[in-house]
């Protein structure tokens, strides 16, 4: 799958998972870049920020920043499988994005822990829950999306899924 065999699917190294640390989850976008944190006992993620994509040594950069301050000690990075669940441009994006952070060891650790988890439908499942679950109107629902909320809460649920899975 990835070129480098230390990225894989979250189901293939689970026995390498790094215990009592926080996992930093992301959501890659074309423009954007959606971040969740988990606590350190792994039960539950938070959203935390949007990072607005420019090129990967300044995403790197802005990662650094949360990476340091929450302490992170692994990496899982949402996975975004066709519906069919087969590969499509998206997930050479993502193992490219993977591959570039094991080459910036000062920010992403010496050998980071990097797993795939399937994304499918968490874009859906945060734009059903603001239907749904949020008073929000459709003028403040576009707010959110524009302001990066969508993205953080993907990240979110990207994270929330492989902790579940983990347990």
């Amino acid at each position: 799958m990835a070129k480098n065999k230390k990225i894989r699917l979250l189901e293939e190294c689970r026995d390498d998972l790094p215990r009592n640390v926080r996992l930093m989850g992301l959501d890659l976008g074309v423009k954007t870049i959606g971040v969740a944190v988990s606590d350190a006992a792994q039960s539950i993620a938070t959203p935390v920020t949007t990072i607005k994509r420019t090129k990967f040594s300044q995403d790197a950069v802005e990662l650094g920043k949360h990476i340091r301050d929450l302490e992170v000690g692994g990496y899982i990075l949402g996975w975004p499988l066709n519906m069919d669940g087969s590969r499509g441009t998206r997930c050479d994006a993502v193992l490219s994005f993977a591959d570039e952070m094991t080459r910036y060891p000062e920010i992403f650790g010496k050998q980071p822990f990097i797993a795939l988890w399937d994304e499918r439908l968490s874009t859906q499942t945060v734009d059903k829950f603001l239907d749904k679950r949020v008073d929000i109107g459709k003028k403040a629902k576009k707010g959110a999306k524009g302001s990066g909320l969508v993205d953080r809460l993907a990240a979110q649920v990207i994270l929330q899924g492989a902790l579940e899975n983990l347990t």
